[in-house]
């Protein structure tokens, strides 16, 4: 597949599109023609008159199952247009979404993403076309759509020229296995909260130094998982900032 990087939302919700996605750096993208964006109606591979996408689940139970037939058709309709594109399904179950996937999605072709509704869709859909499964985290959404809108943004400011220096992304949270550290601006003082001297001073090697010690701080006392893959990787020791002592 050549030409831009290009999102494919496969969605009951077409009008949810580009959404956010039209605004700021990532509007102004798509707006040039650096990534492309085409949001299909899932409804439109129904096979019924009333347009029909979803069935009561075998078993009983709350709530209903959107079908396989239908989503089928409808992924085979994104993939004879757009063939090539890894397919995503968003849904709670699947594997936390990470930078690093993130990375891999924005360098290749772009993404073929399935948005799920009410009780979720069909097995048999899943068992049949193998989507990877992506999840933003452990809690509920009313559908994919919302989760599809950030892992495209994730993706898209990425892109070559998307984002103005790539300075600003390489030192982003979790780039390094690291959040970010605090950043401050004008006024100096505020309602009598200083900045700290050294991003003031002048002193580039000082300031890379502090920001690299808060940006580890940060870490160490906000995501304990992230510091310890941090600290298993990194190569080097570093100082806690509360006793002076070197932990490895």
């Amino acid at each position: 597949m050549s030409g831009p990087w290009t999102a494919t939302v496969l969605t009951l919700f077409p009008a949810m599109f580009p959404g956010p996605l039209a605004q700021s750096l990532a509007g102004q993208a798509l707006a040039r023609g650096d990534w492309r964006l085409d949001a299909m109606d899932i409804r439109e591979a129904a096979l019924d008159r009333h347009n029909t996408v979803d069935d009561a689940p075998f078993g009983g139970g709350a709530g209903m199952v959107m079908r396989a037939d239908v989503v089928d058709r409808a992924i085979e309709r994104a993939e004879d247009l757009w063939p090539g594109l890894p397919l995503i399904y968003l849904t709670p179950r699947g594997r936390p979404l990470d930078q690093a996937r993130v990375r891999a999605l924005a360098a290749g072709p772009g993404v073929l993403l399935l948005c799920g509704r009410y009780e979720g869709i069909d097995e048999r859909v899943i068992d049949r076309r193998r989507p990877e499964e992506i999840s933003l985290g452990d809690f509920v959404l009313s559908g994919g759509e919302p989760a599809a809108l950030a892992l495209i943004d994730a993706c898209v400011r990425l892109l070559p020229g998307v984002v103005g220096t790539t300075d600003s992304i390489a030192e982003e949270s979790f780039e390094s296995d690291l959040l970010e550290y605090p950043h401050y601006t004008r006024p100096r003082v505020w309602l009598g909260r200083e900045a700290p001297d050294v991003l003031v001073s002048g002193h580039h090697a000082r300031v890379d130094d502090w920001r690299r010690r808060e940006a580890e701080r940060v870490t160490r006392e906000r995501r304990p998982d992230l510091w310890a893959r941090y600290q298993a990787g990194a190569g080097h020791p570093s100082t806690d900032g509360r006793d002076g002592h070197e932990t490895i």
